[in-house]
């Protein structure tokens, strides 16, 4: 579902200081709910909004992504063979950069949901369009 590495600068293992990373696999859905939340909610509050609010099964294989009002902190919700986890991520100064989509789910790649967790606007970035090339006979 995920996998960890750590990035450090000596080869025997992770040491105090170093920063522990984190990468979902690209395969997995990620679903944003769209309004902020009471962030004293937990993980049995947070599963049953994913069921009646977002109308999606937690037990998917799935991301489901929860934000506060002041958008300085992120709550992840994934369902991994045996149990749930419940990742939190707090910022700080800065805030996060929701999509501004108008449905109230926001379904993201994997990659996007890596560019909001790092402070990028998913709305803003902009790829090349994909191009298909026959060759000339």
């Amino acid at each position: 579902m995920f996998r960890t590495r750590c990035r450090t600068r000596e080869r025997d293992g992770c040491r105090i200081g170093s920063v522990l990373m984190f990468r979902f696999e690209a395969d997995l859905k990620v679903f944003l709910h769209r309004e902020p939340i009471d962030f004293r909610a937990g993980i049995n509050s947070l599963v049953a909004l994913v069921e009646q609010s977002m109308q999606l099964d937690p037990f998917a294989r799935a991301v489901f992504a929860f934000h506060n009002r002041r958008r300085n902190r992120v709550k992840l919700l994934l369902y991994e063979r045996t149990g749930f986890w419940l990742l939190l991520r707090r910022l700080e100064q800065d805030h996060f950069v929701w999509p501004r989509q108008p449905q109230a789910v926001i379904e993201l790649t994997t990659e996007q949901l890596h560019w909001l967790l790092e402070g990028i606007d998913v709305d803003a970035v902009r790829r090349h369009p994909s191009r298909r090339y026959r060759h000339a006979s």
